[in-house]
């Protein structure tokens, strides 16, 4: 039973570090294209800090397993990243598409580190755990903020949208 939950948190732990990657990749496409939404890059580009050092914690815990990341896994994420932002960047209206999308992300990387938290004790590396749970917590702050200014963000938008018009 160790060794499966094991070599499940690792597989989990390379999983969560491309998903990381792929997060810092959208992060830094977005930030490019957010100066008529000072607030929300702001809020970005401090959780891309926080991202880059969710990458630091996940390789630390995967040196700690004697392991390392997946090379194959993190390269494609960062590729469907950066396409995801460019099939953004295309439309009308990014800034709507990207809340959304940032929205579901952050979700998406709150049950990946929820699911990594439940096999700390199997897979005997309860100290990674205060690891995962820092970026836990990171990534439901991210959540909540990102859930809290979708209606301001989208009312932006459209007073932006009757400006141009």
């Amino acid at each position: 039973m160790a060794q499966t939950a094991r070599d499940i948190f690792v597989i989990g732990l390379r999983n969560a570090h491309a998903m990381e990657v792929q997060a810092r990749e959208l992060m830094e496409r977005q930030s490019e294209r957010l100066d008529e939404y000072p607030e929300v890059k702001s809020r970005v580009i401090s959780h891309l800090s926080e991202t880059n050092e969710q990458l630091r914690r996940l390789e630390e815990c995967l040196d700690a397993c004697g392991e390392s990341t997946s090379s194959l896994k993190d390269t494609a994420q960062s590729f469907m990243a950066n396409m995801m932002a460019m099939g953004h960047s295309m439309a009308g209206d990014e800034i709507l598409k990207n809340t959304f999308a940032n929205d579901a992300f952050e979700h998406y990387e709150i049950a990946a580190y929820k699911s990594l938290l439940a096999l700390c004790q199997a897979a005997g590396a309860d100290a990674a755990r205060p690891l995962l749970e820092t970026s836990l917590k990171e990534e439901e702050r991210m959540a909540a903020w990102v859930e809290a200014n979708v209606e301001k963000v989208t009312m932006q938008y459209v007073d932006q949208q009757r400006q141009a018009a």
